[in-house]
């Protein structure tokens, strides 16, 4: 079953962000946009050059009015640890959730369940908790902060202008098409 236009199950969580122990549900995803970005652990290979790349863009995301919302099956605790000794991961600005129960995960459908690891799913939640993107990748393949930002513009876009979409590798300012009946066919 797709999670496209599902609203955000609720979730109360331990985040290690700006310094300090927090907590986060799913009411901080209203109101704003959201990217909750899962990866399967602290401390590893592929899953640092994500969240660097996601840290270096984070003004861009945060422009744009969104929060982002890194989470794995780590604790908080390992969150800080890996924040503390990673010059990666010490650029993060941005909440990092730690998911032990794997609750959160479940939620979003991505919990590999004999490894009790998350996989690398990306969900980008509107002001209205419902999620409007959702790309998961094989754990070897990361992904692209740029190309997460370009559909996050489309998504707003769409929501901004209702009856318009976004054609393939839309950008921000091109031109955007009114589906219609005369253009069946022409496209």
């Amino acid at each position: 079953m797709s999670l496209i236009n599902s609203e955000v199950k609720p979730f109360k969580a331990n985040a290690f962000h700006d310094g300090k122990f927090v907590t986060v549900s799913d009411a901080d995803l209203r109101g704003q946009w959201s990217v909750v970005f899962f990866y399967p652990a602290d401390f590893t290979f592929v899953c640092p050059t994500e969240l660097e790349d996601l840290a270096d863009n984070y003004a861009e995301f945060r422009r744009l009015g969104v929060e982002v919302y890194s989470v794995s099956t780590d604790t908080h605790f390992a969150h800080k640890a890996w924040h503390a000794t990673s010059p990666a991961i010490g650029k993060i600005l941005f909440p990092m959730i730690g998911d032990p129960t794997g609750q959160i995960s479940r939620n979003f459908d991505v919990l590999i369940e004999s490894e009790g690891l998350a996989d690398r799913g990306t969900f980008v939640v509107d002001p209205d908790g419902k999620v409007q993107i959702v790309e998961i990748t094989a754990g070897g393949v990361g992904r692209s902060a740029s190309e997460l930002l370009r559909k996050i513009k489309a998504a707003q876009y769409v929501r901004n202008h209702p009856g318009e979409v976004c054609p393939a590798k839309w950008e921000e300012g091109e031109k955007t098409l009114a589906p219609s009946l005369d253009l069946v066919g022409k496209i």
